[in-house]
């Protein structure tokens, strides 16, 4: 894993959004071993401190579970990956729109540039 991190956000909230940006496209799949916390923060080049609260905020969110001496792995549940792939994708849209009103389009402009912008895609 390689991250380029932003120093306006905190560290744990950019590798928990990578990782589960990574679950989402299928890069990591359901059921997947996480690596160790020790492992990770090595590679991350962060604190195993930072990487151990990831792993506990993704376990909280139900999207990690952990087996005592065998690791920490991404849920099977498949309701849940669905509502985290929603919930993600929810965010960039609300993002957009907050951006896109700021530059003083309205909504029927907004429909009109999103459906050109799908034409283009050709799909």
């Amino acid at each position: 894993m390689s991250l380029k991190f932003d120093e306006n956000l905190p560290i744990y909230i950019q590798i928990m959004d990578y990782i589960k940006k990574k679950v989402i496209i299928g890069e990591i799949k359901e059921g997947d071993k996480l690596p160790s916390v020790r492992d990770l923060a090595s590679e991350l080049k962060v604190n195993p401190n930072t990487v151990s609260r990831v792993y506990q905020e993704l376990e909280r969110e139900g999207l990690t579970y952990t087996q005592r001496g065998m690791g920490t792995f991404i849920t099977e549940d498949k309701d849940s990956l669905y509502n985290l792939k929603k919930t993600m994708a929810r965010d960039i849209v609300s993002k957009f729109i907050y951006q896109i009103k700021e530059l003083n389009f309205g909504k029927d402009e907004i429909l009109t540039l999103l459906k050109e912008e799908l034409g283009r895609e050709g799909d």
